[in-house]
């Protein structure tokens, strides 16, 4: 296991691959739009899945994408990058003033999860 300070090595959870960076923690998200509800689901093929009630359509869901990452990791929504798939359900983020445990955390708090607090919200109707 790689500890969470070493900075621009690559990382692997068994569920969502990971690299930390000088700044931040870029990661891979499938994204499912006009869905019921805005929420982070788990993982799906090495990347976090999040499903957005936006379309995808003039940049909407990369938008509610932003702010829906953003508000989870509590950092403002101009901390949150596409780098890459800004077209595509398939996205790399960056997100800078994070570390690779927070984000491993959006995952350890989802409902049904035994780790989960009471009172946190990981998905809103």
């Amino acid at each position: 296991m790689i500890p969470a300070n070493d900075v621009g090595e690559s990382c692997k959870n068994p569920d969502v691959e990971l690299q930390e960076r000088d700044n931040g923690v870029l990661f891979a998200v499938r994204v499912a739009p006009r869905a019921s509800r805005n929420a982070i689901e788990g993982e799906h093929n090495g990347a976090l899945k999040v499903r957005l009630t936006a379309p995808p359509v003039d940049d909407r869901a990369n938008d509610a994408l932003r702010r829906l990452l953003a508000e989870r990791l509590n950092v403002p929504v101009s901390a949150v990058r596409i780098v890459a798939g800004e077209k595509s359900r398939a996205k790399r983020v960056e997100i800078a003033g994070v570390t690779r445990a927070q984000v491993l955390a959006l995952l350890t708090d989802l409902p049904g999860s035994t780790s989960r607090r009471p009172g946190s919200p990981f998905s809103e109707k």
